[in-house]
Order: structure tokens, then C-alpha cells, then sequence
């Protein structure tokens, strides 16, 4: 890690978020990923269900983003408390190295499809545009963010600040209040099933990007009343 990225990490959480979108902008090059910090985020004290939002979801190599490359994207948008679908996309990537079996069998997705897929460029490029002015969605969004922010580093050469929402951390708080969530229960499909939404295809980007985003309409509605965004934003 560079000095300058030292910084931003050691200054954000006195700084804020936004601080450190202001400085990546500064050194960012000409692109998309500079377009996209020249986008203020929504003000973390608005109100949950007033708030621009896009789920996503990630199909992988493998879990470690230095090494491992994203097989798939989804990506919906979800404004207040509705789902544009049209705004439903789902874009395969080209791969630069070889589909590990392992991810295949989970993801389905064949050699021949990554081969006709698009440039990781083209791919992240329209999910940055996508992205712009909104909050993240995922479940689980350690991964998300971190293939994310990998992929800028790889294809722009800078790193980008995403404020985001993580369904499984706040699911995962509303379920200790009650006590210590039994094995398993915090998985997507578990939680779609606790809160009664239909069941989709897993492993599947944008099936399972919407469905983080209807999980999320369901946790906002059980809500007695609409939070401000701080309280739900992924923390470092």
C-alpha cells in the first residue's frame, strides 16, 4: 500500500467517507472510475427509504480478489422503496486466465461463455456509470467491495470508496438480539425464506443481486420506522 493510500485509510473514519472520495478524485485518471467519484454520494443522514440505491452481485474465481477474477456481474437498481427493473443487468467477463472447476460447479457457467463474455473494462466501466450517486446493496459486502476495488486498481490503476449497505450485517444484528442465529441462517436463501420472499436460482449474479435487494425492501419494511442511512452504511 502506497503513502497516499496509508493516508486515506487512516483518516477516513475522522474524515468521513466523502473526504476520502475527494482525494482519490484528485489523482484519479480521466474514465470511469473518475467519473464516478466526481459523484457525491447520497448524505448519510437521509432517510433509508429515500435513498438511490444499486444491488449487485458477483460471480468469482474464488474468494481472495488479488488473485481470483469475477466471472459475472448483476446489478439492479432499487430507489427508495422500489426496484427499477428495468435497470436489470447481467454482464460474463472475459477471463484473463483459466475457469477453475471449483467455481464453475458453483456458478455454472461455462469456458465457452466466459470466452464470448465482455472485457473486464467494458463490464466494470457500465457498472461504475450504473453505480454513480448510489449506495451498494449486497449480501455480504466484504466480497463485492473487495472484487470491486480490485478490479479499478487492475483496469484504472486507482481505488475507489463505495458507501454500502450489507444485508447479511443487518439481518445478521436484528437475529442476536434474539439470541445466537443458528448455523446457516444468515445465507440469502435462508433469510428470503424467514421473511416468506420466493425462492430464485442461486449462484446466479443478477438473480441474486435482486434478490439482496428485495431481502433489503423486507428488513426496511420490518423497520418501525425508516432509519437514517449511517445507521445501516457497512462500516470499515
Amino acid at each position: 500500500m502506497n503513502a497516499g493510500a496509508f493516508l486515506d485509510r487512516l483518516l477516513a473514519p475522522l474524515l468521513g467517507t466523502d473526504f476520502r472520495r475527494r482525494r482519490l478524485l484528485a489523482r484519479a485518471p480521466a474514465g470511469p472510475l473518475r467519473d464516478f467519484l466526481a459523484v457525491p454520494p447520497p448524505a448519510a443522514d437521509c432517510r433509508c427509504d429515500a435513498v438511490p440505491y444499486l444491488a449487485l452481485d458477483l460471480e468469482t474465481t474464488g474468494g481472495d480478489p488479488a488473485r481470483d477474477e469475477i466471472v459475472s456481474f448483476g446489478w439492479v437498481a432499487v430507489d427508495g422503496a422500489r426496484i427499477d427493473l428495468a435497470t436489470a443487468r447481467r454482464r460474463i467477463v472475459r477471463l484473463a486466465g483459466a475457469m477453475t472447476p471449483a467455481s464453475a460447479t458453483v456458478h455454472r457457467i461455462t469456458d465457452d461463455e466466459a470466452a464470448a463474455g465482455v472485457p473486464l473494462a467494458d463490464a466494470l466501466g457500465e457498472l461504475l456509470t450504473a453505480l454513480a450517486g448510489r449506495v451498494l446493496i449486497a449480501h455480504h459486502a466484504r466480497t463485492e467491495l473487495g472484487f470491486v476495488a480490485a478490479a479499478c486498481r487492475r483496469v484504472y490503476g486507482g481505488d475507489i470508496v463505495v458507501p454500502a449497505v450489507d444485508t447479511l450485517a443487518i439481518a445478521g444484528r436484528r437475529l442476536a438480539r434474539a439470541g445466537q442465529p443458528p448455523p446457516g441462517s444468515l445465507r440469502l436463501g435462508a433469510l428470503r425464506r424467514q421473511y416468506g420472499l420466493p425462492r430464485y436460482p442461486a449462484h446466479d449474479a443478477l438473480s441474486d443481486a435482486l434478490s439482496a435487494a428485495e431481502l433489503f425492501l423486507a428488513l426496511l419494511a420490518e423497520a418501525p420506522e425508516p432509519p437514517p442511512l449511517r445507521a445501516w452504511l457497512k462500516r470499515d
